[in-house]
């Protein structure tokens, strides 16, 4: 079965995905370095964007649900040493295909900033700058 799953895994399109919410994003961004678990995604992502995006439980526990069954990411079964760690943790890994589609996504997302400095969106201006 788990064999099964692979291979479907790896002749799925990860651009069927694309655009990811910015939830998915910032969670699959979260676990491109390290293993998770949930409070440390959410921590990770409100320090990353100094603040800017805070993922909710609903939204953080709702879009790792949507991940799971579309095979982007994978909850652990291993766990840190059990002397230090909460049981009620559950960590999370990104899967082979969720690291793919979290490339299709940045090199989307890299084409968009590519367009708004040609038409000279962010040429010499901060974003600050350009909503005064």
């Amino acid at each position: 079965m788990f064999q099964e799953r692979t291979k479907l895994a790896k002749d799925r399109n990860p651009d069927a995905f694309l655009p990811l919410t910015p939830a998915m994003f910032h969670i699959l961004l979260a676990l491109a370095d390290q293993d998770r678990h949930g409070y440390e995604i959410m921590r990770e992502v409100d320090e990353r964007t100094q603040g800017k995006v805070r993922l909710g439980p609903g939204t953080l526990y709702g879009s790792i649900k949507r991940m799971l069954g579309d095979e982007l990411i994978e909850e652990l079964d291993e766990r840190p040493d059990p002397e230090i760690d909460d049981e009620r943790r559950r960590y999370y890994r990104l899967s082979g295909f969720g690291r793919r589609v979290a490339v299709a996504e940045a090199e989307r997302l890299a084409g968009l900033v590519k367009v708004a400095r040609t038409k000279k969106l962010l040429a010499g201006h901060r974003l600050k700058d350009a909503r005064a």
